[in-house]
């Protein structure tokens, strides 16, 4: 059964860093691309940023593009997904979700959260002084 579990978020002051993690089991790495996404209280949810397992292709919305970085560590069946947040402001406060879709073709991700397939529970993150 593929499973993804966030973790890493927390309360951070303006201008400063977190690391997300996004552990995925129970699926094939070179079937799936990663994506990152975030909803703030009113706001529709967005795509940050995504990745492709099998190719290691990247994309990045332009609101996080110099900011925001995202890898890939493979350790046997577990896929972790890190999301490095650097230099944070306050609206990047939002509730971030990883989600698993299938991939579509070499060089695939998708900054649209209906792309995908499978979604984890989200991890807070606050960027308040």
């Amino acid at each position: 059964q593929l499973r993804l579990v966030e973790s890493g978020g927390g309360l951070v002051q303006p201008g400063g860093s977190l690391r997300l993690s996004c552990a995925g089991s129970g699926f094939t790495s070179d079937s799936f691309a990663i994506g990152w996404f975030r909803q703030a209280p009113g706001k529709e949810r967005e795509g940050v940023s995504c990745i492709n397992l099998r190719d290691s292709s990247t994309d990045y919305a332009d609101s996080v593009k110099g900011r925001l970085t995202i890898s890939i560590s493979r350790d046997n069946a577990l896929n972790t997904v890190y999301l490095q947040m650097d230099s944070l402001k306050p609206e990047d406060t939002a509730v971030y979700y990883c989600a698993a879709g299938w991939i579509h073709n070499t060089g695939w991700c998708d900054l649209r959260h209906t792309e995908y397939e499978y979604r984890g529970q989200g991890t807070q993150v606050t960027v308040s002084s």
